[in-house]
């Protein structure tokens, strides 16, 4: 039966998912920064050879990095069996092992998983629950919630970009298998990284004032609280053309931007479409512009 989650219920059953798993770990979520609980957890499967983990991930096209630090990066690869793939698309969010699965609102994210109001349905099963389940179904022609939930989520796997594989080796012997060792098939992902580094450092400026406005323009200038360029000011149209096309999708004006319309700094998701300037410069924003 599905259990309903929240709070610190939806976290730990996420949690036991990951400490349970026996053969098979799913992490799909567009955003992943692990929370060390999480990462303290999935660490003690480093020596599981036999544990294959699939980590799906998506969104920021022209910059992943927003989308998996590279320090998770770093610390997923070094299990012995493990796929990583990249979805653009991807809004849903879905941990599973062989027996039990979460769908959920909450991405893999420190910051939601400590400030957000999240909710998420568990789903378990049982080798007895699996066979009463399969008579139920040939009876009435209808999968369950479970199985229609896992095979949506292995499409989506199957239809996203690999991006790092990692497959140990065995030595298939009469009565076990030995591991032997385990070999990179794919990696994209560090040529990404790498490549993001050297970037960095070669169009890196002498320092100057991050955001900078024309004293003498006729428009007052401000930010767009989700991508930070320029935009004219207007706490009513705090977005670029492009972030509204992407804003537009949903239209949920108190969703938490990146940063703030009036400074151009970041917000960590205080800002958004109801409430586009941060509230300590709210006065500035005030006084300057006259609201």
């Amino acid at each position: 039966m599905a259990q309903f989650l929240t709070g610190a219920d939806l976290n730990s059953e996420i949690g036991n998912i990951f400490e349970n798993a026996k053969s098979q770990i799913i992490l799909i979520s567009p955003y992943i920064k692990l929370h060390d609980r999480y990462a303290s957890i999935l660490k003690s499967k480093f020596n599981n050879q036999k544990l294959k983990i699939t980590v799906v991930f998506g969104k920021n096209e022209h910059d992943m990095s927003k989308s998996m630090k590279k320090e998770d990066f770093e610390f997923f690869k070094e299990f012995p069996n493990i796929e990583i793939r990249y979805e653009k698309n991807l809004h849903a969010k879905y941990y599973a092992n062989e027996s039990a699965a979460v769908l959920t609102s909450m991405n893999l994210y420190d910051y939601s998983q400590n400030n957000n109001i999240e909710a998420g349905v568990l789903s378990k099963s049982s080798l007895i629950g699996s066979l009463t389940k399969d008579l139920l179904n040939n009876v009435t022609g209808e999968d369950s919630y479970d199985k229609k939930a896992s095979d949506y989520f292995q499409r989506v796997i199957e239809q996203s970009e690999l991006l790092f594989h990692r497959k140990p080796k065995f030595d298939k012997g009469i009565l076990r298998q030995t591991y032997i060792k385990s070999k990179t098939k794919e990696d994209k992902l560090s040529e990404f990284f790498e490549n993001r580094v050297i970037t960095a450092r070669v169009s890196k400026k002498p320092p100057v004032k991050k955001h900078t406005i024309d004293v003498n323009s006729a428009v007052s200038m401000g930010y767009c609280i989700r991508t930070g360029v320029s935009v004219p000011f207007n706490p009513k149209k705090p977005l670029s053309p492009e972030a509204y096309k992407s804003w537009s999708k949903f239209g949920d004006s108190d969703y938490g931007e990146k940063f703030c319309h009036f400074s151009g700094e970041p917000s960590n998701k205080q800002t958004s479409v109801a409430k586009p300037i941060l509230r300590k410069n709210w006065k500035a924003a005030k006084d300057k512009h006259k609201l």
